[in-house]
């Protein structure tokens, strides 16, 4: 029944098949709780429409790679239950993964939070947010299962400030009332720290990552395929603060969890800054439309 389902995982792929049936396997195998699996299906053409359809998974479909943004925004009709997480298609979730959430959002008891897993990864990483790098494969085929099954628990880390990739919850009534990922920043660059600014516009302060939700990420990127978005400058230009300030002044993201972290005092240099560059993107993008109009 829909009804006994806890999450709504929302997971877009584009001719990633092999990613998608692990990431499916591992929700399958190692969820402590039911949960609804919406998959939307960019292209499909190395047989992953056929695949999702054979395995009775809900899902919507686009002819085309229409990127992360419209197909997240696709599948929320398909939610039937409280919380919608949005996960990515070449990630393996851990066991627990999902008691790891739900615990903590019950013990916050209210609907003003965003939520993030804590990720593991094979490479190097800029964030402290993230376990890296931990190499247990950068492909299905190279995946050491079973020795990330024996280990990922022992790994140190902690709660952390800051939450907005993937895996990512939050109440539907929150992704309803800033409209789900916007559309503008299609296929997706940037579109993550700006969810985030969304819903601190509508006066969420709680933005965690959980540590004992952990999730494995192999960092198979699809963006090498597309034409990307300026997302920088888009988000600039939206906000009126850089992402990398917004993200290091406002949300903390990768510090050390605390429920009272202040503004950073930097963000008032960095306000001057960003006003400062986003006038520079607008007098850039004025002299090359003159240049083509010459």
């Amino acid at each position: 029944m829909a009804d006994s389902k806890l999450f709504s995982i929302l997971i877009p792929t584009w001719n990633n098949l092999k990613f998608l049936q692990l990431c499916v396997e591992s929700i399958r195998k190692n969820s402590t709780y039911e949960h609804e699996i919406l998959i939307h299906v960019n292209e499909g053409t190395d047989g992953t429409l056929e695949w999702v359809k054979a395995q009775g998974l809900a899902y919507t479909h686009s002819t085309e790679n229409v990127g992360v943004c419209l197909a997240l925004n696709q599948l929320r009709p398909l939610v039937t239950t409280d919380y919608i997480l949005f996960m990515n298609d070449d990630m393996y979730v851990c066991p627990e993964w999902d008691k790891a959430l739900y615990d903590e959002i019950l013990a916050i008891g209210h609907k003003m939070f965003f939520l993030s897993s804590t990720l593991i990864q094979p490479r190097q990483f800029f964030c402290k947010s993230v376990i890296a790098p931990a190499n247990y494969g950068e492909s299905v085929e190279t995946f050491e299962e079973e020795r990330l099954l024996k280990e990922y628990q022992s790994l140190k880390h902690g709660d952390w400030m800051g939450a907005t990739w993937p895996p990512n919850i939050v109440h539907r009534d929150l992704w309803d009332l800033v409209g789900g990922y916007s559309v503008e920043y299609s296929p997706g660059m940037y579109s993550d720290p700006d969810f985030s600014a969304k819903l601190w516009k509508v006066g969420v302060r709680l933005f965690k990552g959980v540590d004992k939700s952990r999730v494995y990420h192999f960092e198979a990127r699809s963006t090498h395929r597309v034409v990307k978005n300026d997302g920088s400058i888009q988000f600039l230009r939206k906000w009126g603060i850089t992402s990398a300030s917004f993200m290091r002044d406002v949300l903390h993201r990768g510090e050390p969890w605390r429920a009272d972290c202040p503004m950073d005092g930097q963000l008032g240099k960095d306000l001057l800054r960003s006003k400062l560059k986003r006038a520079l993107t607008i007098f850039r993008d004025v002299k090359i439309k003159n240049i083509w109009e010459f």
